[in-house]
């Protein structure tokens, strides 16, 4: 799926980078008066969701750029915050929450950057350590194939000692960051999973040997990296499959420049089955032995979550034990049986594990680590 449709907010319509998404995709853009017109054209599809995809809609954001993330009811959370940039995704991963989340979904790209910058000096100017992504609501580098936003965010970042910046991607789109003066203040980041995961539920997403050789480059280049295996998928052999993943990763990699890596099975909200069914007709991921989780979302059965994530932690334990490992949305139980520990018990918390870690491999000011 490609950009078919370009369509721009009249409030924006005069702003230079408006020319350069004309220029890069070859389409006239159609001026709108807000984005009502925008999600009728999409709703009005065969499937929203797919057309969501070809229809790229420049604006305004017109609320905050940086957010806390929204995590989950009742489960640890580490303190992470978003940087708003977009919505939605050019990729097409079966078990992706964004069908669902956004009512319709569409590839919105917001350009009222000097907004957005302002509202990061002030973050820059806050008594506290950030860690800040752009991965949250879309890929933080399928824009690097119409925009620079990365290359100026990564110099932006790169000129204070408060913050580190996480750019999370499924794509190889790093050409652009080569040779930035980053001072190691941006972690480029892989979500990975097994190649039969891959194969079979990421269409149009980079092959695991590619992501992990494009970690390898990054490192070359001096950037920090970060893994997520996120969303994990309980299928029969995955134990023995995300080891393999495991092994495959480090060994290729500098695991002292590695500044974390998260653990998260596949949950969802009981509305993303249908999706999943209708889309992905080959699909059984939503088939599994799923229970109602204190949040609402539907999550494996808790025993099978903690064999699966024994099974990976002990294999990163034997080749990076000094790499921090958290769970992405997961309770103390989990904690204490997969991994022997719950960080909220102790002083420093999920939150202040990853804060020292980025403040080590990142230079960050350490005064900031409360």
């Amino acid at each position: 799926m490609a950009v078919s449709a370009l369509y721009v907010d009249r409030a924006v319509a005069n702003m230079p980078e408006v020319g350069n998404f004309q220029r890069c995709l070859g389409l006239e853009p159609i001026v709108v008066d807000g984005a009502d017109p925008v999600y009728r054209q999409v709703s009005g599809a065969t499937d929203p969701i797919s057309r969501g995809k070809e229809v790229l809609f420049l604006t305004q954001n017109r609320g905050a750029f940086v957010r806390d993330c929204p995590g989950t009811r009742n489960y640890a959370c580490c303190g992470y915050r978003i940087l708003h940039v977009g919505t939605y995704c050019t990729m097409d991963c079966a078990y992706c929450i964004l069908q669902s989340y956004f009512h319709p979904p569409v590839l919105q790209y917001f350009i009222n950057h000097p907004a957005m910058f302002a509202e990061l000096d002030q973050v820059f100017s806050e008594p506290r350590i950030s860690r800040i992504g752009t991965g949250e609501f879309t890929d933080s580098l399928i824009w690097q194939y119409w925009t620079n936003l990365c290359q100026k965010l990564i110099e932006v970042f790169s000129r204070q000692n408060r913050a580190v910046l996480e750019l999370k991607t499924k794509t190889v789109a790093i050409d652009g960051l080569k040779a930035l003066p980053h001072n190691s203040r941006t972690i480029m980041s892989w979500s990975v999973n097994t190649p039969r995961v891959i194969a079979t539920q990421e269409r149009k997403t980079a092959s695991l040997d590619a992501r992990i050789d494009a970690a390898r480059r990054c490192q070359r280049w001096g950037y920090p990296v970060a893994f997520h295996f996120d969303p994990m998928v309980i299928y029969e052999g995955c134990e023995t499959d995300y080891r393999q993943v495991v092994i495959r990763l480090l060994e290729k990699l500098d695991v002292d420049r590695i500044a974390w890596i998260s653990l998260g099975t596949f949950r969802f909200m009981p509305a993303l089955k249908e999706i999943i069914a209708a889309r992905f007709p080959d699909s059984t991921i939503a088939y599994g032995e799923f229970i109602t989780g204190l949040d609402g979302k539907m999550r494996y059965y808790k025993p099978l979550r903690i064999a699966l994530y024994r099974a990976v932690a002990d294999a990163i334990d034997k080749l990076a034990p000094r790499v921090p490992l958290y769970f992405c949305m997961e309770d103390e139980e989990v904690w204490k049986k997969s991994l022997g520990y719950f960080p909220e018990d102790t002083e420093e918390g999920i939150g202040r594990m990853l804060d020292r870690s980025a403040a080590e491999l990142c230079g960050l000011d350490r005064t900031w680590l409360k």
